[in-house]
């Protein structure tokens, strides 16, 4: 009996890259999400099904899962729509996966890890540009150091952001910081350290940013310090800086409203020819007591393409395999350290 495989949040900026990957490769997704309007559109002109239902109600979400054996999860912000989509998923025995890079998400998911082992199913958040290319890095510098206590990890990209990251990140302005020290995850400062850096593309200010792979590096490979960075201005970090002295307010339920409207007038997204020429750089390194290092880098397509060729490799994965592990995995032991090379525009990592 053939598969069924399901993308909710279908008409989003990434959902639609998705969607139409998917039809490139010859899949046939079931479109899900919460506008009817939308939905149908994009299901008429891709000759696919469609079903709308929101999270409010997880009888509700089960019973629209009931027959699919895969769930590809694209609506955030996560930190909402990830735990209801879980706990159904649990409930109908279906795969879940999805394209956050919120530390919280990974965190609940390894919570109901052993949930997922007794549903026989896969918690695999974060198939996307977040975090496939440095969950891979991890997971090879770890390789190459075994006994790693420090790992650093950043990328830079020249892409912008679509309406959805913008909106994810305007809602983790008033948490600040994560970093992970001495195997727990701490709060940290907006902007908490500045260093140079070269990702790949020459040497660069990069500054702290709260990324997945704060928790799901650490699955993956068990070092206990962990930092993530991106590049960044002088005056940004200046910027970030001063925001630092009002980070409580950011969190009103007003001046959120206010942010978010401001990203849906100003930011669309990225379109296909700036996607096209806006290349990842991505850098890692990890240190043991001793005092070894290793450096590791690699590039990568563009986040969004990224996005929609790493999650449906995972799909694809998950459809043609009758044996799989269960239980919350990340995307380095589910598919291999080295799966991000397999994906388009990737190059091989280089260690040095």
């Amino acid at each position: 009996m053939q598969k069924k495989w399901m993308v909710y949040g279908a008409s989003g900026y990434t959902g639609k890259l998705i969607i139409s990957e998917a039809k490139k490769r010859g899949l046939s997704p079931i479109l899900a999400g919460r506008n009817e309007e939308k939905l149908k559109s994009l299901a008429t002109e891709h000759e696919l099904e469609y079903r709308v239902f929101d999270l409010s109600k997880r009888v509700v979400i089960a019973e629209q899962l009931k027959d699919i054996d895969i769930l590809l999860h694209c609506a955030g912000p996560f930190s909402a729509t990830a735990k209801p989509m879980m706990s159904s998923c649990l409930y109908s025995n279906t795969h879940y996966l999805d394209i956050t890079g919120e530390i919280e998400v990974f965190q609940h998911a390894k919570q109901l890890s052993k949930s997922a082992s007794k549903a026989g199913i896969i918690l695999c958040p974060g198939v996307g540009f977040d975090v496939i290319p440095t969950d891979c890095l991890a997971a090879t510098l770890k390789q190459a150091l075994p006994n790693a206590t420090s790992l650093w990890l950043g990328f830079s990209t020249k892409s912008g952001l679509s309406p959805g990251t913008a909106k994810t990140s305007v809602e983790g302005l008033p948490s600040g910081g994560k970093v992970r020290r001495k195997h727990k995850i701490i709060s940290v400062s907006l902007a908490y350290k500045v260093r140079q850096i070269d990702f790949g593309d020459g040497t660069q200010n990069a500054v702290t940013i709260p990324w997945g792979d704060i928790a799901t590096a650490y699955y993956s490979t068990e070092i206990p310090n962990i930092e993530v960075y991106i590049p960044m201005s002088d005056r940004k970090v200046q910027q970030l800086r001063r925001l630092e002295k009002i980070r409580p307010i950011l969190g009103w339920q007003w001046v959120q409203k206010l942010l978010k409207k401001q990203v849906e007038k100003k930011v669309t997204g990225p379109e296909l020819l700036k996607r096209e020429h806006s290349p990842s750089f991505i850098w890692g390194e990890v240190l043991n007591d001793q005092g070894e290092l290793k450096t590791g880098r690699l590039t990568t397509a563009n986040g969004y393409d990224l996005t929609a060729t790493g999650s449906l490799g995972v799909v694809e994965y998950l459809l043609n395999s009758e044996v799989s592990p269960s239980g919350y995995q990340t995307v380095s032991q589910l598919m291999g350290s080295d799966y991000v090379c397999s994906l388009p525009g990737s190059s091989k990592i280089t260690l040095s």
